[in-house]
Order: C-alpha cells, then structure tokens, then sequence
C-alpha cells in the first residue's frame, strides 16, 4: 500500500488519542481524488462519540483507525470536543452529507463506484436512487450484506475484479472498520468508506434529523427517539462516557505543569 495518502504530512487534531483530519467537505473531496489518482488502496473512517469511546478498549478499532488514509470527524460531539480542547478544525463532515457529495462528484469525475451493505432491497434501491440523480454515474457493482465470514474471500476477489473507483461499505460498527483494516489491501480500490446506515437515509427507509438538529448536535436524539430499544446504550451511556473522556483530557491540560507536552 502506498503511502502518499498518509495524514503524517499534514496537520492533524487529537482527541481523546483519536488522530483526526482537519478538513472540510471540499477538502475531503480532495484528499479523495488525490488517492484516485495514485490508485493505490486507501480508506476513510468517519469518528462520532461512540467510536471515540470504542477507541479506548478496543485494539482492533485501534488498528483500523490508526491505519486509515482519511479520519473524519463524524460527529458533532466530536467536533465541539476538539474545539473545547482548543484546537481547530473547520466542522463536522457527516458520513451520510460525504456519501451523498460523493455520488455527485464520482459522476462528475467519471469514477465507478460499488456498494455494498444493508438489505438486498435497501442496497438495489440505492443503485436505482443513484442512477436516477446522477444518469452519468457508473456503477461497477452492489452486493446485500448479509453474509458469513468463509464468503468474504469470494466478495473481495468479486469487488476487485469489478475494479471500482469507489467503494461504499453499509455495514454497522466497528464491522465496517474491522472489514476495512482485513481486506483493504486484497480489495485493490483506491478509496474505500464505511457509511453505516447511510443506505437506509439514502434509500429513505431512516428519516434523518431536521438540518437544525443536525446544526445543535442533537442528531443522536433523533435517532434514540426513532429507535429506543437498540440505541439507548449507545447514545445514553456512550455519550456519558464520551463526555467524561473529553472533560478528563480538558482537566489534564490544564492541570499539566507549565512546561510540559
């Protein structure tokens, strides 16, 4: 795997020992086209809250996002976190806001994309979705994701084969993550995202947050009133924990004698 899409040449921000990439939607567009154009593998993790609390105890997690050529803040937690421990970054940049900014920019710029994830009907969908707002797109391929481990080998040498530009990935976390660390180099795509539930947003089977829930960070409470049951743990529990790790690295740096890095 190259190195040329690396984010050790550039500037980044940490929180809570996430490494984050500074950049805003153009310029994530153009770290994009810039791995297009070397062709060598490359992926993108998208950090919220929760996966800034899995980072902490989970050693997998930890090796998929230290090895990704591209670390966005997902999150508009995240965001504020790193603002409050005063350093700067330009927004958040949504998984579901890229993924859509994407499409857009892959039939502009004549890439091929593939998706795979969420439900065979969600996922066809999408490519019908897709091909209606954007004629000009092409799509090297889709695939549901519902499937075992011992076919893994057999999707990967099929999405290599169709050999896309781009390549969306709907699965949940950290599955996605763990699959992009495993498979990124045997995949040979120049760019591979993890966008979770995006298909089920851009399929319109989820509603999405009204933009000014989106602009106050309440976005997790759309989601828990949707869905009570499944996400109470994640967003009422993870989003304490996320909180107390952002005040605990905010209390370390003042309290850190003057001096010290």
């Amino acid at each position: 795997m190259s190195d040329s899409g690396r984010r050790t040449p550039l500037a980044t921000v940490t929180l809570a020992q996430v490494r984050i990439d500074p950049v805003d939607m153009r310029g994530a567009l153009d770290r994009i086209d810039g791995f297009i154009r070397d062709r060598s593998p490359h992926y993108n993790i998208g950090i919220n809250a929760a996966k800034v609390v899995g980072f902490q105890t989970d050693s997998t997690l930890q090796e998929a996002v230290r090895g990704a050529h591209l670390v966005t803040a997902d999150g508009q937690a995240v965001v504020w976190g790193i603002r409050a421990l005063g350093q700067r970054i330009p927004g958040r940049v949504a998984g579901v806001d890229l993924t859509e900014e994407l499409l857009a920019h892959a039939a502009s710029r004549d890439y091929s994309v593939y998706l795979l994830g969420a439900k065979d009907e969600i996922v066809r969908t999408c490519v019908a979705k897709a091909s209606r707002l954007y004629p000009s797109l092409r799509i090297a391929g889709y695939r549901n994701g519902y499937f075992s481990r011992e076919e893994e080998a057999g999707i990967v040498s099929a999405i290599r084969a169709s050999r896309p530009d781009i390549l969306f990935i709907g699965f949940g976390s950290p599955a996605k993550e763990y699959f992009m660390k495993r498979y990124c180099r045997e995949l040979e795509v120049p760019f591979v995202m993890g966008v979770g539930g995006t298909f089920d947003v851009f399929a319109g089977v989820v509603r999405r947050a009204p933009r000014w829930m989106q602009h106050a960070g309440l976005e997790w409470a759309f989601r828990l009133w949707q869905e009570p049951r499944r996400m109470w743990r994640r967003y009422l529990v993870g989003n304490t924990r996320f909180m107390l790790l952002v005040a605990e690295e905010i209390a370390g740096k003042w309290l850190r004698p003057a001096g010290r890095t």
